[in-house]
């Protein structure tokens, strides 16, 4: 797709979101209606692959090609003590990661996916949100853009994760300045922090959203002050992915966090997306039911890496696996209902 060179144009794409195909779900739902079990007894299984079929545009929905990918950046902030960790683990996790020694390694090898990491200017911080916006507008839009043309067309699955240092508390800005309720209802533990580590957290949460209190009600404006590079492609993916028709499984508190300005900018904007797992990280579950995200998992995870997308895959396939082996009672030869 073309390169979004203006935030007008960003707002275009916005707001022209191809709808999903209900007619693919009705197909799917009504083979589902002639398999050899009572109606609706796999529960969310048989929702998810009406879900597949609607964004893939398929009556027969498929896992050929599943893709995770996880945008690393670097955050200002995290000067001011928001982490146990330092901002260098960045890029030695994103070393890491290409040595095939993290846990979204494992965790992709199992489900079957590609993976690819994409590190996003690991040298140049974002400026500290406190002092002025965290990126300037210009490289808000390059930021989204790297998620953007990283899409890649006929991907048949798409799980979204990040690797950034601080990257919680810039999320839970974000989620504080999208809806409200501070530093004291959106800041957790992130890595690791102690009780005091928290406090300083939120306070830091706190003069952030009163540094930016004029850009309130402007979603994407808000994401470009307290965001960071990650959070930015993350929105920027998560949209290309709509407009190329592919369903989107998010991670946890910060990916959903940078996927939150476009529901907020336009209504049913996640539509094609769902939440692979709810996080272990304070704030996760309420903004998940803020954004109407059922996650498919809850396992006490937070270690972001799509490490809880990539985890929800093998029950994306199971969930396959049961629509196309099963018989219809008229193949098996079973009563049906009567």
């Amino acid at each position: 797709m073309t390169r979004l060179t203006t935030r007008a144009e960003l707002e275009a794409a916005i707001a022209t979101l191809p709808a999903g195909d209900e007619a693919a779900a009705a197909a799917v739902r009504a083979r589902q209606d002639r398999l050899t079990k009572p109606p609706g007894s796999l529960g969310r299984l048989e929702a998810a692959v009406a879900w597949l079929a609607t964004w893939q545009r398929r009556a027969r929905p498929r896992l050929d090609r599943v893709e995770v990918l996880v945008f690393a950046g670097n955050h200002g902030v995290v000067a001011r003590g928001v982490s146990p960790y330092p901002a260098a683990v960045t890029a030695q996790m994103v070393a890491n990661f290409a040595a095939g020694g993290a846990a979204i390694n494992q965790l992709a090898r199992a489900a079957g996916a590609a993976l690819r990491v994409i590190p996003l200017a690991l040298d140049t911080p974002t400026a500290d949100f406190c002092d002025s916006p965290a990126m300037t507008p210009e490289a808000f839009l390059a930021a989204v853009n790297a998620g953007w043309e990283s899409v890649q067309p006929g991907t048949d699955l798409l799980c979204l994760g990040e690797m950034g240092i601080g990257n919680t508390t810039a999320a839970a800005a974000l989620a504080a300045a999208l809806f409200g309720g501070g530093g004291t209802r959106w800041a957790g533990r992130g890595t690791g922090l102690d009780d005091a580590g928290v406090a300083r957290k939120r306070a830091v949460i706190d003069a952030a959203l009163a540094r930016h209190a004029a850009l309130a009600g402007d979603a994407l404006g808000l994401a470009a002050a307290l965001g960071g590079r990650e959070l930015a492609a993350i929105l920027g993916a998560v949209l290309a992915a709509r407009h190329h028709q592919v369903p989107v499984l998010l991670d946890g508190f910060v990916c959903t966090a940078a996927a939150a300005p476009l529901a907020v900018a336009q209504a049913d904007a996640l539509g094609h997306a769902w939440l692979g797992h709810l996080s272990a990280e304070a704030g996760h579950r309420a903004l998940a039911e803020r954004l109407g995200l059922t996650p498919l998992l809850d396992l006490g995870m937070r270690l972001g890496e799509a490490s809880g997308a990539a985890a929800a895959v093998p029950v994306l396939r199971a969930a396959l696996a049961c629509h196309d082996g099963m018989a219809t009672f008229a193949e098996a030869g079973v009563a049906d209902r009567t």
